[in-house]
């Protein structure tokens, strides 16, 4: 409807325009004097010939008298024609004095259409203007409707997009149903909801494999380290060439499966290194706005960072960056702040809230995969996004570093500057 009522509107204002651009041209230039008004002042002027110094113009029209000789006898003010030729060039009306049935003089009255011309140009350009303006306005207005409605939520579309492409479904998209995104956004949180409940069921799933791995691995050691004791007993108590070459193979197939029980352990770490990080020069300034996009809820006040360029993935960037906010919300529930520190290699950016941190022992261990800290309370969470973060990081030249700040938690991201060796 409000694009419906906007076209209708410019369209209306356009043809009062040209309607008003045909009037004003086809409307004739010529100004005419008033015949009456022009009568009036001759018979005044006739009337008052013989004292003519005293006579009194009561018309609103500027004339002046001349003698046949072209002597000024009477004017009614300055700056009008005094003479014949004067008069022609100006295009003024000259009437001839009689008085009886003599020619006395003449009669010059000031033709105006010049200034009247001049004064219906002046109104006409103040009312194209004032259309024109009123139009500028309208567009504008129509133009920051459209960006509200249409390009502001169609970014907020792509930038979802991107986070879940780069793996990232904590962050939820907002939604707002007065734009014609609305049921989509809807849509596709309710799409970034399932993909969670689905990413958590797989990570405990990963997690029940890791505890598995790690009791099988424990059950099976155990018997073959009897079996390999028991071997290098008998290999030490065979009395035969034969036995001991038996031993020694009991002891080296004990060997190999230990070998690979230990590689079923240390395997579920390796899927790590299929995530790929491909590092591009990137002006700092882009750095703030991809902290606004992780502070979704406005809690921390992001300041502006010194230009320069740094070595980043901006994707794994703002994927790291928006586990850092994500595990504040979810954890501290605070205000944040931000702050940073460059020197010749590295820009640091702190991020820190302000509740209260965690114990000094569990530092150390918030970076290891499906580790978390005692104060996750039962919150929902699978233990991965610090450990992910730090990979991207180290990916990247730069560290992750984890400790407590005056406050809270303080997660600082070291970020490699470009051109440094």
């Amino acid at each position: 409807m409000k694009k419906k009522g906007f076209l209708i509107g410019t369209t209306a204002m356009l043809l009062l325009e040209m309607i008003a651009v045909l009037i004003f041209a086809v409307q004739g230039t010529e100004h005419t004097q008033n015949a009456v008004a022009v009568n009036e002042v001759l018979q005044s002027v006739q009337a008052d010939w013989e004292d003519i110094e005293k006579h009194n113009s009561a018309s609103e029209l500027a004339y002046v008298v001349i003698d046949p000789e072209g002597n000024v006898l009477f004017r009614t003010g300055t700056g009008l024609s005094e003479s014949l030729n004067e008069a022609v060039i100006h295009r003024d009306t000259i009437l001839d004095i009689c008085v009886g049935n003599l020619n006395v003089g003449k009669l010059i009255i000031r033709n105006d259409r010049a200034e009247a011309l001049r004064e219906e140009k002046l109104r006409a350009a103040a009312v194209f203007s004032a259309a024109i303006v009123l139009q500028c306005c309208v567009c504008a207005g129509y133009m920051i409707y459209l960006h509200r409605t249409v390009t502001r939520p169609f970014r907020r579309l792509e930038n979802f997009a991107e986070r879940v492409a780069g793996g990232n479904l904590d962050v939820p998209l907002e939604m707002d149903r007065q734009n014609i995104f609305g049921v989509f956004t809807e849509s596709f949180d309710i799409m970034r909801s399932e993909l969670k409940k689905a990413r958590i069921a797989e990570a405990q799933a990963n997690a029940d494999k890791k505890e598995l791995v790690a009791k099988l691995s424990h059950d099976i050691k155990t018997p073959v380290a009897s079996i390999r004791a028991a071997a290098e007993v008998g290999l030490a108590l065979s009395g035969t060439q034969k036995q001991r070459d038996n031993y020694q193979r009991i002891i080296g197939k004990a060997d190999q499966i230990n070998a690979l029980v230990t590689n079923l352990f240390t395997a579920t770490l390796e899927e790590l290194s299929r995530l790929s990080v491909t590092s591009v020069d990137m002006d700092s300034r882009e750095l703030k706005g991809m902290l606004e996009n992780a502070d979704y809820f406005h809690r921390a006040g992001i300041p502006d960072f010194p230009e320069c360029l740094v070595c980043v993935d901006k994707l794994r960037l703002q994927q790291v960056f928006d586990n850092i906010f994500a595990n504040s919300y979810k954890y501290a529930d605070t205000e944040i702040s931000v702050s940073f520190e460059k020197d010749a290699r590295f820009l640091r950016i702190s991020v820190e809230d302000r509740g209260g941190g965690v114990r000094e022992e569990e530092l150390p261990m918030l970076k290891e995969k499906y580790k978390r800290g005692s104060n996750t309370r039962n919150i929902e969470g699978a233990g991965l996004g610090l450990y992910i973060s730090d990979y991207f990081m180290k990916e990247m030249q730069g560290d992750l570093m984890i400790e407590n700040g005056q406050q809270g938690l303080r997660v600082t991201v070291t970020i490699s500057l470009s051109g440094v060796e």
